[in-house]
């Protein structure tokens, strides 16, 4: 399995990493916030030397009760960010965290390689179209609802049924499109129960159905740190800890805000299985 990425072929044979960039103000982890260019910058050249294969871009905040930012100001902040970055590191492949196709658009113009919807095309109807005419990997993951009411949202009939059945019909609008390169992230924290996110870690594989990398976002999110009753910045350990089930059950796309850490995990993971 390979992914284009703005014309390099970058195997997933062996796991990935995806390091966090995000400019915004109110992501519910500090360590991940960045507001000013030589911050992003200095974020960029770690997560590259620590061996993170793709940037993940984002300037809006989606964790629960988030409120959007317009769309205006995300365009705005999404252009300077991704010229920043391709200016020092020309060879630096981003993905951009963005649920709105204009700015999607807007993004691949000005160099980014991929992008990274958190609503799998339901918040903005023309993204499916929109990536057609891109012809970038396009990461579709899976929320019930927008980030300032999603955790209103966590029923389901059957998690695991209920989400494959999501992704057959959005993989078949995108295909439709003519995007060859579709990846699926379940979206850990995203209109789910501590319980409904074991639960799907522990049935991960269930999504290797699809037959597309998965990609799992669960870096120091409240399902570690809720559950052991700490902080976001005291999470390191249990996410180490669920990385390695996440890349046993299935994960090609490590997202994280630890490069470093991760990018262990995986040596340990491919030591294991001879990869």
């Amino acid at each position: 399995m390979y992914l284009n990425l703005k014309g390099k072929l970058v195997s997933l044979e062996r796991p990935i990493i995806m390091g966090i960039l995000n400019y915004t103000e109110d992501s519910f982890y500090s360590g991940s916030r960045f507001t000013d260019d030589g911050a992003v910058l200095k974020r960029t050249e770690q997560i590259l030397t620590e061996g993170g294969t793709i940037i993940d871009l984002g300037a809006v905040s989606t964790r629960p009760g988030a409120v959007a930012l317009n769309e205006e100001m995300e365009m705005e902040r999404i252009k300077h960010i991704v010229n920043l970055i391709i200016k020092a590191f020309p060879e630096a492949l981003i993905s951009v965290d963005t649920w709105r196709a204009s700015v999607a658009n807007m993004a691949v113009g000005e160099g980014a390689a991929m992008i990274n919807d958190i609503s799998g095309s339901t918040f903005d109807e023309e993204m499916a179209t929109t990536m057609g005419k891109l012809q970038v990997p396009y990461c579709m993951m899976h929320t019930s609802a927008p980030p300032e009411i999603m955790q209103q949202h966590t029923t389901y009939s059957n998690i695991i049924a209920d989400l494959l059945q999501f992704f057959g019909k959005q993989i078949e609008k995108f295909t439709h499109s003519g995007v060859a390169d579709i990846i699926i992230d379940p979206g850990f924290g995203f209109g789910k129960t501590l319980e409904d996110n074991y639960h799907l870690l522990q049935n991960l594989n269930a999504f290797q159905t699809l037959g597309l990398p998965i990609l799992v976002g669960i870096s120091r999110k409240s399902m570690i740190y809720k559950l052991l009753n700490i902080s976001p910045e005291e999470s390191l350990n249990g996410t180490t800890a669920l990385h390695i089930v996440a890349l046993q059950n299935g994960a090609s796309i490590l997202r994280v805000h630890d490069v470093a850490a991760a990018r262990e995990v995986i040596t340990i993971f491919n030591q294991l299985h001879h990869k």
